[in-house]
């Protein structure tokens, strides 16, 4: 357990729901940045409805651009909550209570973001509803259900419930605890949210109960939902794409982005809300450590993928390895994702000095994501422009202005709603805070010092 001085519980209520019940200067700043991140991508999504993709640069047979990489990006990065909170919640370990909800938040709000990149990209919003659940009681036409316009909603649709009720579980007693310090309509839309929690023996154990079967449940689905994405590519026969390794390499690439994701969001916590007491070196340190076998596993699944396709010795495989090798801008961006999705990050988080530095975290965080976006642009683009075995059918991809304001509309979407959603809910849990503080009291049995109170006998305490 991290050595820390104990706080009192009216200090840990004071101290984590401040941003709650007050207004904090630098959270008006940045919700009016990140909003006007998401009017430019509104703006350009619009002109998508009103002049069509001939906006883009999509082109035949580049058919996938910005927008599905935006797509593959986001599901990854909604890996972050499971990883972080799931797991680590299984196995106990106590230095997750600061970041869970952050993360699980995240992985929503992610998700949500991920979903409406598809919607985009059909130019014709209206119409996907259809090809997407095929309830058609009018022409008896039914889309393909072995379509991964099917498979996609479905896993992620299944996700998304499952988070929400992951978050919204643990964060029943802290609905209750604003309430109690609430007055008037927030007291009343607070009391409803709480679901009458009372802080008795009976309910701390339904709702430890129901986040441990959470977290055994979406294991499963966290797993499949990016294998499904990898197969959107590896069932289809484009060069690049077919290939038996896409599931586990995606879900490590997934995991990647999505935890250090997580120290973007930590550091930011600490800035914003100034919560230096609950967000220390050492969770950084973790999760440094956590990265490095992870990233380590993903770069083997890379190895894998790339050997695998010079190995068939096919024409098209190996054209694509060539394209990418040899030819601007593919070659530049290579060099780029290679180096800031490991190269750079890997060696250094080997250091505990730059695991506990934190603006140096922040900033290999920062190349992860921008060497594992870029590695989902490679996947798509360089397979696409040279699918056909005819190069000169061949053909390049110039992204336009549009598709890169929805791209920075996304991350400002992600910001904004994070910003939204802790202005009325606590990010870092109150109730388990308490709990660690309580298990902090340890006595000594033989040569092991354990926890002086048992795990049941701890809600009374921490209500």
């Amino acid at each position: 357990m991290l050595d820390r001085p104990t706080l009192t519980a009216k200090q840990i209520n004071d101290e984590l729901l401040w941003p709650v019940l007050t207004v904090p200067r630098r959270w008006i700043a940045l919700v009016l940045l990140t909003g006007a991140f998401v009017a430019a991508g509104v703006t350009a999504g619009a002109s998508f409805i009103i002049f069509g993709l001939g906006v883009t640069g999509l082109n035949r047979p580049v058919f996938w651009g910005f927008m599905i990489v935006n797509f593959v990006f986001w599901v990854g990065i909604s890996h972050a909550g499971t990883m972080i909170s799931s797991i680590l919640r299984l196995s106990q370990a106590e230095w997750r209570r600061p970041v869970t909800r952050a993360a699980e938040t995240m992985t929503v709000f992610a998700l949500m973001t991920s979903l409406l990149h598809p919607v985009i990209h059909a130019g014709r919003p209206w119409r996907i509803a259809y090809w997407v659940f095929g309830y058609d009681f009018w022409r008896g036409i039914w889309p393909n259900v072995r379509s991964p316009l099917v498979w996609d909603p479905a896993a992620i649709i299944t996700y998304l419930t499952g988070s929400i009720l992951f978050v919204y579980t643990a964060l029943i007693p802290d609905l209750a605890n604003i309430r109690d310090r609430t007055t008037g309509w927030q007291q009343r839309i607070y009391g409803v949210l709480s679901l009458g929690w009372r802080g008795t023996p009976r309910q701390w154990k339904f709702q430890g109960i129901a986040g441990i079967l959470l977290s055994a449940i979406i294991l499963p689905v966290f797993v499949s939902v990016h294998s499904i994405v990898s197969w959107d590519f590896a069932v289809s026969i484009v060069p690049a794409w077919h290939a038996s390794i896409f599931a586990p390499y995606f879900v490590l690439g997934a995991v990647h982005s999505g935890v250090a994701a997580v120290i973007l969001l930590m550091a930011l916590m600490r800035w914003i809300y100034k919560m230096d007491h609950y967000i220390w070196e050492e969770h950084f340190d973790n999760i440094g450590r956590l990265l490095i076998a992870v990233a380590t596993a993903w770069f083997f699944a890379l190895w894998l993928d790339i050997t695998f396709a010079l190995y068939s010795g096919e024409t098209q495989e190996v054209a694509v390895m060539e394209l990418r090798i040899f030819t601007f801008p593919y070659n530049v961006l290579v060099v780029i994702f290679l180096l800031t999705a490991f190269f750079i990050p890997v060696p250094l988080w080997l250091s505990r000095r730059v695991r506990r530095n934190i603006p140096l975290m922040v900033w290999t965080a920062i190349l992860v994501n921008i060497g594992m976006w870029l590695e989902r642009f490679l996947i798509i683009v360089p397979g696409l422009s040279s699918k056909q075995p005819q190069t000169f059918m061949w053909n390049f991809y110039s992204p336009s202005l549009a598709e890169a304001a929805i791209v920075l509309g996304s991350f400002g979407l992600v910001g904004f709603l994070l910003l939204l959603f802790s202005k009325v809910f606590p990010l870092v849990p109150v109730w388990e805070q308490k709990e660690g503080q309580v298990f902090k009291t340890e006595i000594t049995i033989g040569n092991a010092r354990v926890p002086a109170i048992l795990r049941e006998e701890a809600s009374s305490q921490v209500w």
